[in-house]
């Protein structure tokens, strides 16, 4: 039996590094373009505070990956190449509005200000999550895959059932976005999820990065039709836009959002853009992919053209970037000190977080853990007392 799927996909649909329609206001020169339903509203300043987002976001990323690789992370899953659909999204959040991220958000948890260390901290194994979803609005990582979209979903509704869409005011109205993969659109979590949110007019944007591969499955495999045409399917509209354009992003995901806090519903946007590097640090993606196809997505790098932008019309100089990179190699100095001087957790503090009222059985669990704890310092204790050693 043949692996070569036969091509039931449809006009415009992409096989290998093809291109595409879809919503484009930077060109991957760094020229700008017009379209006839989008338009980018900011200034030459908030492009280049795209940039530094983006160089930031990618410095972490690659700081973070090294990391693993010396044995300080148990793991680590890159966001490398996919920094602008990241930061125009992120960046195009209003104030009341709330983020359900996979385990590859990185930089929309900066546009956020969370602190990356705390990212990191879940990818060394030493918290389940530590920072506060209600003080950042973003949640804590899923690393099921596309169970966010159903808790994104669930929140949305809450959202409208408490009166927060539909007043015309960014300081009364709320939406939610909720991201995925393109591997994420195969489970069936994802398709209740928008069942849910179509039957009851949630305020949600569903943000499918698609990044060609589900680890080693290509889109082609998964999908007989471009992604965001199954928005349809579930009666609300879905736009494809490039997804390594940061101004494009933004304007597609603030109208998508303005949308759904106006009372009107869902929106499927499938940013089209790569994932550059492996899945996560645990995979070898020269084994399922061809190095030319990689090559041609360097070509639409998401802060190259970023920068080839500003710096063929604006007055930005070369004064500008050098700082943007020494700022970078100090944010990435500072976060792997402080990912190395995190202290092991208490493992008895387990005990504490699967009941707001720990029952009587748990409550003897810890004890007899404690116990069992304390009799190896105890033990340490009586060896160092006698100069002998003890073997654990």
């Amino acid at each position: 039996m043949s692996d070569t799927l036969p091509d039931h996909r449809g006009p415009g649909f992409p096989s290998g590094p093809a291109e595409v329609d879809l919503v484009q206001l930077l060109t991957p020169e760094g020229e700008r373009v017009d379209h006839p339903d989008y338009a980018f509203d900011g200034d030459d300043a908030a492009i280049a505070g795209f940039y530094r987002d983006m160089l930031l976001t990618r410095r972490v990323d690659t700081e973070a990956t090294a990391l693993q690789r010396q044995g300080e992370l148990g793991l680590w899953a890159s966001c490398l190449g996919q920094e602008a659909a990241q930061i125009g999204s992120g960046r195009a959040l209003g104030p009341l509005d709330s983020v359900f991220p996979t385990y590859r958000e990185h930089g929309v948890a900066w546009t956020l200000g969370v602190d990356p260390v705390n990212l990191l901290k879940l990818f060394r194994g030493v918290s389940h999550g530590s920072w506060d979803p209600i003080d950042t609005r973003f949640n804590l990582y899923t690393i099921v895959i596309g169970a966010q979209t159903l808790h994104a979903t669930g929140y949305a509704m809450g959202l409208e059932r408490d009166g927060l869409v539909g007043h015309g005011s960014p300081e009364k109205d709320a939406a939610v976005i909720g991201y995925l993969g393109d591997g994420a659109t195969s489970q069936g979590d994802v398709s209740e999820a928008f069942v849910f949110a179509s039957s009851y007019n949630a305020p949600i944007v569903f943000f499918c990065q698609n990044n060609q591969w589900a680890i080693s499955e290509p889109i082609e495999r998964q999908s007989r039709i471009p992604l965001y045409q199954r928005a349809a399917g579930f009666g609300f509209p879905g736009v494809r836009v490039d997804g390594n354009d940061a101004l494009a992003v933004h304007a597609v995901t603030s109208k998508a959002l303005e949308r759904a806090r106006s009372g009107s519903g869902p929106t499927l946007i499938e940013a089209y853009t790569y994932r550059m590097g492996a899945h996560t640090t645990s995979d070898d993606p020269t084994k399922y992919r061809l190095a030319d196809e990689l090559e041609h997505w360097r070509l639409k790098d998401p802060i190259a053209r970023v920068r080839a932008y500003l710096e063929r019309h604006t007055d930005t100089g070369p004064d500008w970037f050098a700082a943007i990179d020494a700022e970078a190699d100090e944010l990435a100095a500072d976060v792997r000190s402080r990912c190395l001087a995190l202290p092991d957790p208490d493992l008895a503090g387990l005990f504490d977080v699967v009941y707001a009222d720990t029952p009587v059985h748990l409550r003897e669990q810890r004890a007899e853990y404690e116990a069992y704890r304390d009799s190896f310092t105890e033990a340490g204790q009586d060896a160092a007392a006698t100069g002998t050693e003890v073997a654990w």
